[in-house]
């Protein structure tokens, strides 16, 4: 296996660990370590993958970071009755160039993914996310990419990539390989109208921090259609995390983080999963404990992931159909987990990338919509996206 971008755990990091139960989780980690090397990887189903690269923050100024302490703090909580076997491979230090520290990246996930493990990225900026994504070139024909935000991070794709404009970067380079664009929790003083109305016109999602506040159930069918998840712990409230890290009074609490979290592993699409814009600072206990609290919600959730989408066998499924305006809206629900998924009609003349794209996830509440004669949003979206 060619990981010769990844440097061990610190040997700090694993003399604290000696120190932690047994139980913990820690202990139950297959970790890369000077003394031992890269650990095997049969069997792995997830493996935490840092990240040392901040270059392209906006703010940049120079500043190093590690993340021992989030590794620390991870070790030390106790893991759920879990069957997945997790690895830590270590950290992608800083190439000579960001394009280096890119190239890095693409590369180990797209090792990863293809053995079937999914990377937790912890990062330094966000635009990792652009890498992330490059990784699915010779995966899958089309990526969906969640970004839970409280900006959509489109930017100027004419300027170089920033931590604040990478998104406009992964829309217009090629190949051109991403279907669907979603962010949760964004903060509409945060961004420009101009760009509201682009994420309107390009059929991508776009859900307000108070949506979620109201109800965090309506994320998981978002999530179950997702390949990427990218978080920006801009979107957690100043609140939440220490000194560093405080962006706004307003965002996400750390019950929402987790419950996202959690979804996105529950989803069996979910192929990678990151975590952005960490800045340590001396009072750094609440950011790293959020963190490492966010990924043992995800391993928490994908240890409860259910093969609920084979709509061959007509016994696992209940079907309906429902007329809104004249369009006739098919639904399934999956018998074995109460999943709702609605279904796209597939456009004979339009490109064949999308044929896996005609069932989407929804939830309950969009099939009582459709019986009040009410199209669901994310439905008229992916069917306007299909007939572009």
């Amino acid at each position: 296996m060619n990981f010769n971008f990844l440097s061990p755990v610190s040997d700090m990091v694993l003399a604290h660990n000696e120190l932690v139960s047994s139980q913990a989780l820690g202990r139950k980690l297959r970790i890369h370590s000077s003394q031992n090397g890269i650990p095997d990887l049969d069997n792995v189903n997830i493996a935490i993958v840092g990240v040392l690269e901040n270059r392209n923050d906006v703010n940049y100024i120079g500043e190093e970071f590690q993340l021992n302490e989030i590794r620390k703090t991870l070790y030390g909580l106790f893991p759920g009755s879990w069957g997945a076997t997790v690895a830590d491979l270590g950290d992608i230090n800083k190439g000579e160039s960001v394009e280096d520290t890119y190239f890095a990246l693409k590369t180990t996930v797209s090792i990863l993914v293809k053995k079937n493990i999914i990377p937790i990225i912890i990062g330094g900026t966000q635009d990792l996310t652009y890498a992330n994504y490059r990784a699915y070139d010779d995966i899958t024909p089309m990526v969906n990419i969640v970004n839970v935000d409280s900006k959509f991070d489109l930017g100027d794709s004419a300027k170089p990539i920033k931590n604040n404009s990478f998104v406009g970067k992964i829309i217009l380079d090629e190949p051109y390989n991403l279907f669907n664009y979603a962010t949760i929790g964004y903060q509409t003083y945060f961004n420009s109208q101009e760009e509201i109305d682009l994420m309107d016109k390009l059929y991508f999602e776009a859900y307000r921090l108070g949506q979620v506040s109201k109800d965090v159930t309506f994320v998981e069918p978002i999530m179950r259609d997702a390949n990427l998840v990218s978080i920006d712990l801009g979107s957690v409230k100043g609140s939440e995390l220490s000194l560093n890290q405080k962006i706004s009074p307003n965002g996400l609490d750390g019950k929402e983080i987790c419950a996202i979290a959690r979804y996105a592993g529950i989803s069996n699409k979910v192929s990678s999963f990151g975590i952005y814009e960490y800045k340590p600072s001396k009072d750094d206990e609440m950011t790293s404990m959020l963190i490492a609290q966010i990924i043992w919600y995800f391993i928490e959730g994908y240890n409860f992931r259910v093969m609920d989408d084979d709509f061959s066998d007509e016994t696992s499924y209940q079907k309906f159909i429902t007329l809104v305006d004249s369009q006739e809206l098919v639904f399934y629900k999956s018998n074995k987990t109460g999943r709702w998924w609605i279904e796209i009609p597939f456009l004979a003349e339009v490109n064949n990338k999308l044929k896996r794209h005609t069932l989407l996830p929804c939830m309950h509440q969009d099939y009582l919509d459709a019986c009040n004669n009410k199209v669901p949003d994310r439905w008229y979206k992916a069917f306007q996206k299909n007939s572009i």
